[in-house]
């Protein structure tokens, strides 16, 4: 990752994120675009025009410091910052935003809405994690700051194309000896379309376990401290979430490919299900997929 947006509202969510993505490593100089939304209604009913102008200035204000705690938050690390303030819909601004600077990451604050409130109503982590063209880490809190332990990451692999991409993201970061990685299958018996019991449990089981061992090797060349766990669940996001509230996770990483207009209103899937029900930050990697279907040559008549 090269060309950031985090997204700021002053929020200690927002500080959250800030701290989270200042501490993560780097193997080369990053660009940091810290991105405040200003909500400046179209129609003032209240007030003069006076009134109006000196709450935007006293929002440009308060964002201009909010901005200033997190440049303070990079001093002294290899990455250059600017601060950017747009209006309208956070959401789309926060999109729009990370694809006008070719962003490859965008970093926001969960709002710590309950589960019902983030299914019912949804979220501008939700939003933006099914329109942004690029990776989204969405920050939660876990302790993590005030205990000043390793961070424990768990990558959520199934062996297929966005997982696949999803460890090759991942391995772009030079993670070290200190951050405790776990790769994490989780086996799933039951048909997604028929609902029936797969019958070849051993062979699928046998065919998970050594797809598994090779995504954890090729962690293992950017994270040493790594384990493999094969979990069995009917419901694979719900294995996910099981095994992160087991081990006290705080951040899991789900890979993903660019979502359509269809697929964002269809049911949803793996890393939509854990963005929703996870209670750790989640970074749901689309980078190196996109990459591939854009360096994908057309197909040729034989192919088609």
């Amino acid at each position: 990752m090269r060309r950031i947006v985090i997204a700021s509202d002053g929020s200690i969510g927002a500080e959250e994120a800030a701290w989270l993505l200042s501490h993560l490593p780097h193997r080369e100089q990053i660009e940091v675009f810290v991105l405040t939304v200003l909500q400046i209604p179209t129609v003032y009913a209240h007030g003069s025009p006076g009134s109006m102008s000196e709450s935007v200035d006293r929002e440009r204000q308060a964002a201009q410091r909010a901005y200033e705690h997190i440049a303070g938050m990079f001093e002294g690390a290899n990455a250059s910052i600017e601060h950017i303030i747009r209006e309208g819909h956070r959401g789309k601004a926060i999109v729009d935003a990370a694809r006008e600077h070719n962003a490859d990451l965008i970093v926001l604050g969960a709002r710590g809405q309950s589960t019902v409130r983030r299914l019912l109503l949804g979220s501008i982590s939700d939003y933006v994690a099914t329109h942004a063209h690029c990776s989204v880490l969405v920050v939660r809190p876990t302790g993590i700051r005030e205990q000043k332990r390793p961070i424990r990451i768990a990558i959520g692999y199934e062996n297929g194309g966005p997982a696949e991409a999803s460890l090759r993201e991942f391995c772009n970061t030079p993670w070290g000896g200190q951050s405790e990685v776990h790769t994490v299958s989780v086996v799933s018996y039951v048909s997604a379309f028929l609902n029936e019991i797969v019958v070849e449990t051993d062979e699928t089981k046998a065919a998970a376990t050594s797809a598994l061992e090779a995504a954890t090797e090729q962690v293992r060349t950017s994270a040493p401290n790594v384990q493999s766990h094969l979990v069995e669940c009917d419901h694979i996001g719900e294995g996910l979430i099981e095994f992160i509230e087991e081990h006290g996770i705080d951040l899991v990483v789900v890979g993903e490919s660019q979502h359509s207009a269809l697929g964002r209103v269809l049911l949803g899937s793996v890393s939509q299900f854990v963005l929703r029900h996870a209670a750790c930050s989640v970074w749901v990697t689309r980078n190196q997929a996109v990459s591939e279907t854009v360096d994908d040559p057309p197909p040729t008549g034989a192919d088609q």
